[in-house]
């Protein structure tokens, strides 16, 4: 590597490095806007059979505003306001803390006033709140600017989507028909999380939550939405929300809403996965279980909320690559790397 080469490579790192300190802070919302625009891209380009390419992405955006972060939002406010009740149903009297005071002298022989603990505990954690007013403030205009961030993104990668993914063909060093391959077994690989898995677990999750809104269950919108994510992971399912639900009316003295919550969560909610699942994977690539469990749990830790989406389609990327390089390898070597004219 001669010294003009070296000094292009190091700056392009350094380069690279400060953008993604840049990039960082708003990972989460420029995954977002990647993700909708990756949904909405195939609208974008039947749009502009009738209309000019910036009028078709902002109608886009609208749409997405409408159908995508409204209803996110609406969500994340009942979900917070059912947490908020649950906290609050909480009573102190059923904690029964003179008897814990009482076996914790007989025990141990030490007399501990846990009341006045609490209490001192909530004034320490009321100032604590007090103090990180101004963080709380900052998070909510970190989380607006994001938002901004998001629609704008979302705006330009669908307007110019077109001259992305051209400038991203041009830069890559293969074949045109291996770029072809690549690019289309990412895009099975996506959908086939986003429709075959994502819109499964939300349907299941939503059909599921119908049931705990007709037997009553208390605070049903948190749990729909905790469903909706267990969802997701393969072989766990709804079942861990549905399951103590139904304990918990047969605890309270509710046989027949019991029977009628397992039933409808066992036949219903079942069936739906064994008719919707084939139905919407078939049109996809088969993704297996196990990538699933691993990209929705090892996402979370890497990308946050995101993470869902993102990390099975990481790892079914990886996968994809590997089976371009299985199939392409041997004649791109033959070839010595150049591509297509």
């Amino acid at each position: 590597m001669n010294l003009s080469r070296g000094y292009l490579l190091a700056l392009f790192l350094i380069v690279a490095y400060l953008s993604w300190q840049l990039v960082t802070p708003f990972v989460q919302y420029v995954l977002g806007a990647i993700l909708i625009a990756f949904v909405l891209y195939p609208l974008q380009g039947r749009l502009e059979n009738y209309v000019s390419s910036t009028i078709a992405a902002f109608a886009l955006v609208l749409l997405a505003i409408v159908g995508f972060i409204v209803p996110f939002v609406v969500v994340a406010i009942a979900v917070a306001d059912d947490v908020a009740n649950i906290l609050q149903d909480i009573d102190p009297e059923t904690l029964q803390l003179a008897e814990i005071e009482d076996r914790i002298a007989e025990e141990t022989g030490f007399e501990i006033d846990i009341t006045e603990q609490l209490a001192g505990s909530a004034e320490q954690i009321g100032t604590l709140l007090l103090e990180q007013t101004t963080a709380w403030f900052s998070a909510v205009t970190h989380a607006l600017i994001g938002l901004g961030l998001m629609l704008f993104m979302l705006y330009y990668l669908l307007k110019e989507g077109d001259t992305l993914v051209a400038w991203l063909r041009e830069m890559t060093p293969l074949p045109d028909d291996v770029q072809d391959d690549l690019y289309g077994e990412l895009n099975e690989v996506m959908w086939a999380v986003l429709a075959g898995h994502v819109l499964i677990a939300l349907a299941q999750g939503v059909i599921a939550g119908l049931g705990l809104f007709a037997t009553g269950i208390p605070n049903a919108t948190f749990w729909t939405f905790v469903m909706v994510i267990l969802a997701l992971v393969p072989l766990i399912g709804t079942f861990l929300v549905w399951g103590p639900a139904v304990g918990y009316l047969l605890v309270t003295g509710e046989p027949v809403l019991a029977l009628v919550l397992a039933i409808y969560s066992a036949v219903i909610v079942g069936v739906s996965d064994d008719y919707l699942r084939p139905i919407v994977v078939d049109q996809f690539a088969e993704i297996s279980p196990a990538v699933i469990i691993l990209g929705v749990l090892g996402g979370i830790y890497a990308f946050g909320v995101m993470g869902l989406f993102f990390g099975p389609v990481i790892l079914g990327a990886l996968l994809a690559v590997v089976d371009v390089i299985n199939d392409n390898y041997d004649r791109l070597g033959e070839e010595g790397g150049t591509p297509d004219t």
